[in-house]
């Protein structure tokens, strides 16, 4: 049986011919420059598409979960900052920069100091358990500071974080460490004329802890005057005048002047010293120098006995206390507490005889504290004696001391007692050996 061939139906018009598209496609399928191309072409795409998201992702991150702070030498800041830094990275960079400081006195006295700061660059370190990112860039740009042209430079702190207090709290922390370990002296102004005039050059600060004192006037005198101090709103809310006099008084050597310096020291004031013996001083003088001390200061009024005496004691009409100067006493109480007298006033009288001072000097508004100075007690000798040769206070040296002071039965004053330990700088023993020196002169 012969078979027959198929016949395929086909309509007419539908033709599988192919089309332009399908072989431009095949053609391009099949050559394998285009295929490389193609290929070189998609890994391109999928690189700039992965670093355009790397970099809004970190750009996101940075801006979420990281914190900067930037500071330039322009800010007072600046060197306070890298010290800062250079303390708590000094064993993790190796990478220093020098600052050397010359000082030469007039006599040929030359003193130098180094300090070393962190290099130019990047450096880590930790501060509060955190990592903390440092760099520090010198500008082609100069700045001209002082009559000195330098390089602008800056340096930038970088951590983990999103609360921008961590970086506040450093600054004001490393600022705080600066203020405090800067070497800054008691300034003293004298009256020269109608204004104040510094004397000298500042003197070297006392602690407050030098002066010995019985009890506890010490924190009680700290605490009224850093009240007082802080105070300032609730005097102008009140309508009271924000103005404090104290007046200290008490025999000779105890320490009236010296706590008053150690006061003015501890708080950061200077002070104004002002006679009101001297012979060029009237009343216009005096109220204007009252009124015009240098912010920050105190004003102290010394011996305020010997120019003025109580009406009531006869010995205000003895020729010895007349033409002492020039200040009349209603003067003194104008200046003192007058309707032109300034606010924000600070003073302090001494007197070694308060029962020579008329009362209304010394009243409510004009003194506000009064505070007796006395001679050494038992506390105060075993203080001195212990501070003095670097000896705990209960030791049985100090203790040896107060007894053999005690047995001679007369009173010695903190200025003598300091002065019998200079002549035994280095020896404790030859001070105890040699104790009736000092009562010889008594």
């Amino acid at each position: 049986m012969t078979e027959l061939p198929k016949v395929l139906d086909e309509a007419p018009g539908s033709s599988k011919e192919p089309s332009f598209f399908s072989n431009l496609y095949e053609n391009l399928n099949q050559n394998p420059y285009f295929n490389a191309g193609a290929g070189l072409a998609g890994i391109g795409i999928a690189m700039s598409f992965l670093r355009r998201t790397a970099q809004i992702s970190n750009t996101y991150f940075r801006r979420r979960f990281m914190i900067t702070l930037q500071v330039n030498n322009e800010d007072a800041a600046y060197p306070w900052l890298l010290d800062f830094i250079n303390k708590r990275s000094a064993t993790q960079t190796r990478n220093l920069s020098a600052n050397t400081v010359v000082h030469q006195a007039e006599s040929g006295k030359t003193e130098l100091s180094i300090s070393f700061l962190p290099g130019h660059g990047t450096h880590f370190f930790v501060h509060d358990y955190r990592w903390i990112k440092v760099e520090r860039q010198r500008e082609k740009q100069v700045i001209q500071r002082d009559g000195v042209r330098t390089p602008f430079e800056t340096v930038t702190l970088t951590t983990l974080g999103s609360d921008v207090k961590f970086f506040k709290q450093m600054l004001e922390h490393s600022a705080k460490e600066a203020i405090d370990n800067a070497e800054t002296g008691l300034v003293i102004y004298q009256a020269v004329g109608p204004q104040w005039v510094r004397f000298g050059v500042p003197r070297k600060k006392r602690d407050i802890e030098s002066v010995v004192l019985d009890g506890k006037i010490c924190e009680q005198l700290l605490q009224d005057f850093q009240e007082f101090i802080g105070s300032a709103e609730w005097y102008a809310d009140r309508g009271v005048p924000y103005r404090r006099g104290y007046l200290f008084y008490g025999p000779p050597g105890t320490g009236k002047s010296s706590f008053i310096s150690a006061l003015a020291s501890h708080f950061g004031y200077s002070v104004c010293l002002l006679s009101l013996s001297e012979r060029t001083l009237d009343d216009d003088r005096l109220n204007h120098l009252l009124n015009t001390a240098p912010p920050n200061s105190v004003v102290i009024l010394e011996d305020i006995d010997a120019a003025f005496v109580s009406r009531e004691d006869p010995m205000s009409n003895h020729p010895a206390y007349q033409g002492l100067s020039r200040v009349t006493f209603s003067g003194l109480l104008n200046a003192l507490d007058g309707v032109a007298c300034a606010e924000e006033r600070i003073t302090f009288m001494t007197t070694n005889y308060v029962e020579r001072l008329d009362p209304a000097l010394i009243r409510p508004g004009r003194v506000d504290r009064k505070q007796y100075f006395g001679n050494a007690t038992d506390g105060m000798l075993r203080k001195m004696f212990a501070r003095f040769y670097r000896q705990p206070s209960d030791s049985e040296l100090a203790e040896q001391f107060v007894q053999l002071v005690s047995e001679h039965k007369k009173e010695l004053s903190p200025a003598s007692i300091q002065g019998h330990f200079l002549m035994h700088k280095q020896d404790p023993r030859g001070a105890l050996d040699n104790i009736k020196n000092m009562f010889r002169s008594v």
